[in-house]
């Protein structure tokens, strides 16, 4: 299994006098079992990107192949792409209708046609997977909070027997403890086959649970590698920052942060570690 973007370009009311681009020639491989995080501000792309994975949205240029197959071709079957390539969109509740709980996550795989009692058991193996305890299945769905509509979400790609699980800005409405519960369960879907793309404003969730990340920056993946690495050696934007510097700075390098703590970048693991104590009264004033 593989989802590639090749030359992908976007670009909203391209027919008007005030077209965005959105998405500017991105290429990207998306292999089998892998866990991809990608990063960046409000309005870089991230959402945009992941519509196109399932063909929400269709590209302006360039093309996505999905198991070698081009899915804007004329004859591809949309609707088996969305069977196995899942989307969990920023806002979960758009994507829940139904009376009650248990009746949204079975409604898909009834409309299958699978027998009524193995959808119900399956059904509620799904919603014990994602953490959704038993004295909600008969509430309404959208008495739910956030993060537990984000959950439900998710178990409905669960039992539609997903091979993608897309991912718009998951957590968001989730406590701590309920973000970790995610990045594991998250993590199990991978050690399965299963491949996860997340988008977030959540660096530190990327960096925990991802095998590899990405920076997006206007239309653009300016940045993607092993986790590890793309910490160590990439430039990477934070919204805080240019907030911060009210416009006078858009990016920070690990060089910058190295060089502001005064260690060296060799073995900078142990230095900063070291170091990190001593450091926490230093003030960054920008005039």
């Amino acid at each position: 299994m593989s989802l590639i973007l090749d030359h992908v370009s976007y670009v909203y009311d391209a027919d008007t006098q005030m077209p965005v681009k959105a998405l500017d020639d991105i290429n990207l491989v998306i292999g089998e079992g892998e866990f991809i995080g990608l990063i960046g501000h409000t309005g870089s792309g991230k959402s945009t990107l992941v519509s196109h994975l399932n063909g929400l949205i269709k590209a302006t240029t360039g093309t996505v192949y999905y198991n070698g197959e081009d899915i804007y071709d004329k004859d591809y079957d949309k609707k088996k792409l969305r069977s196995r390539v899942g989307l969990v969109f920023q806002y979960p509740e758009h994507q829940l209708f139904e009376a009650d709980v248990f009746s949204d996550v079975c409604f898909g795989p009834k409309n299958l046609g699978l027998d009524d009692k193995q959808v119900q058991l399956k059904a509620y193996e799904a919603l014990k997977m994602v953490g959704i305890e038993d004295e909600y299945f008969y509430q309404s769905p959208f008495d739910l909070s956030g993060g537990q509509m984000e959950k439900l979400a998710l178990a409905k790609l669960v039992l539609a027997g997903c091979d993608v699980f897309l991912l718009d800005e998951p957590g968001k409405g989730m406590d701590y403890a309920f973000k970790e519960k995610l990045g594991m369960y998250l993590r199990s879907l991978c050690e399965q086959g299963k491949t996860v793309l997340l988008v977030s404003h959540d660096v530190e969730f990327c960096s925990k649970y991802s095998d590899v990340c990405g920076m997006f920056f206007d239309g653009h993946i300016v940045a993607v590698d092993d986790t590890r690495t793309f910490f160590l050696q990439n430039t990477f934007f934070t919204t805080a920052v240019r907030r911060m510097c009210r416009g006078l700075i858009d990016a920070v390098t690990v060089e910058d942060v190295f060089e502001y703590l005064g260690v060296e970048e060799q073995g900078a693991d142990n230095d900063f570690a070291n170091k990190k104590e001593n450091d926490n009264e230093k003030q960054v004033n920008i005039e």
